[in-house]
């Protein structure tokens, strides 16, 4: 006599019980991303966002292309008129200046000692490639050359 085979009904197979997400570990991804966030929003604001733009006028007294690592053009335009910092002494007013453009870099490394009209834009912070200032000139506005050759001293 056949008896027959008494199985057990099959059961799916057991799956891992459903990790519950800590708290803890929220809280701290939520952060980062608030931390990470903060921090694009401080860089870019302090490096990149152009606070002010403007209009300089002067003689050139200066431009050069100096660096270590980065080669920058850095130059320094002496205005008219005196500023004191000081009580009782005088000091000429300078602006000293970045230029990113090659162009215009050129253009104000051939016209050293003329009076020139400049736009710039004003960041908040410097950056290394982009010059040793916070202060870019990216156009000439006008320039004006001295007239007549300079007299040398006898």
């Amino acid at each position: 006599m056949n008896h027959p085979v008494i199985t057990q009904p099959e059961q799916p197979l057991a799956q891992p019980a459903a990790r519950k997400k800590s708290g803890f570990r929220k809280f701290a991804r939520r952060l980062l991303l608030v931390v990470l966030l903060g921090l694009a929003v401080f860089i870019y604001a302090r490096y990149f966002y152009v606070f002010g733009v403007g209009s300089k006028a002067g003689e050139l007294n200066f431009f050069v292309k100096k660096g270590y690592i980065f080669k920058t053009y850095e130059g320094r335009l002496i205005q008219a008129g005196y500023k004191t910092n000081v009580p009782g002494s005088i000091q000429s007013n300078e602006f000293e200046f970045s230029v990113v453009n090659e162009k215009v870099a050129q253009q104000l490394m051939s016209n050293s000692g003329a009076f020139m009209k400049l736009y710039y834009k004003e960041y908040f912070g410097a950056l290394p490639w982009r010059g040793m200032s916070k202060y870019v000139v990216d156009s000439i506005i006008s320039i004006e050359k001295a007239s007549g050759p300079a007299t040398p001293f006898k």
